[in-house]
Parts: C-alpha cells; structure tokens; sequence
C-alpha cells in the first residue's frame, strides 16, 4: 500500500489517498476514477509529501494489524450490503432511476457497478448514490 498527498486543481482542496501500488494510482489516473471529494472535479494530481519510514517490527506489525481492521470493516460493511441490498450488476444505472422516477421508497435498495460518467449523471439527476470501496472475494 502507498499513500499519496492529492491536490484538486480545481478547488485546491488537499487530501491523503491510500492506492496498493503507483501503478495503481497511474491505472486509477489514466480511467478518470481520481475525483475530488470536495467539488468532484477530474483535476487531481500527486503532490510532494515525505516517505512514510518504518524504524521498527513493531510499526511494521502495527501497520499490517491497521490493515488488516480496514479491510475487516470493508469486508463487514459488504456483507450488509450483499444481506440487505439487491445486486442488480452494470444495470445499476437503470434500476437506481427506476427506483426513483417511479417513487419506490419501500422497496430494498440495490447495489451494482456504474462508470464514473453514469454516476455523474446520476447525481446531476438528483438520485443519492454512495460509491464505497469493494474487495473482491477472490482476493486475500
């Protein structure tokens, strides 16, 4: 895992982001999924910022223990999900304005995958979304 100080060049707004390699976050860059939280801009970049040294086993144990409860809870918030949400795959676009247009408050709510443009278009449409972090079962 690396983290890297972002900075939108929109809003100046700064923030730390965690990504599991460089070429990760050149990967995440080059599709558009970097945005800034604040004003939801495409127009983040790496800043400078200090290495991260580990002086010892006990910060590197402490580090892989922190790890490890982040993706417990990630683990722990999809299994939620998965019990109480409908998995409705690269339709969730689709069902999410159904869902709206058609007022269905009491119905479950869904869960799917969507492009960073569908979402735009979601929000700009007045339809609450969350995006969360996932962590495919195949992956230890």
């Amino acid at each position: 895992m690396i983290r890297y100080k972002l900075i939108c060049k929109k809003c100046d707004n700064s923030f730390d982001s965690w990504f599991f390699s460089s070429d990760e976050y050149e990967k995440l860059k080059k599709k558009n999924f970097l945005t800034c939280y604040n004003c939801n801009s495409l127009k983040v970049e790496k800043t400078l910022m200090s290495p991260s040294i580990i002086t010892s086993k006990n910060n590197i144990e402490t580090k892989n223990y922190e790890y490890k409860k982040i993706k417990k809870k990630i683990r722990d918030h999809q299994k939620f999900i998965k019990k109480n949400f409908d998995y409705v795959g690269d339709k969730f676009t689709y069902e999410a304005r159904s869902l709206h247009y058609k007022n269905k408050k009491n119905s479950r709510g869904i869960y799917g995958t969507a492009s960073k443009d569908e979402l735009n278009e979601l929000k700009e449409e007045g339809i609450e979304i969350e995006t969360i972090p996932w962590i495919n079962d195949n992956i230890n």
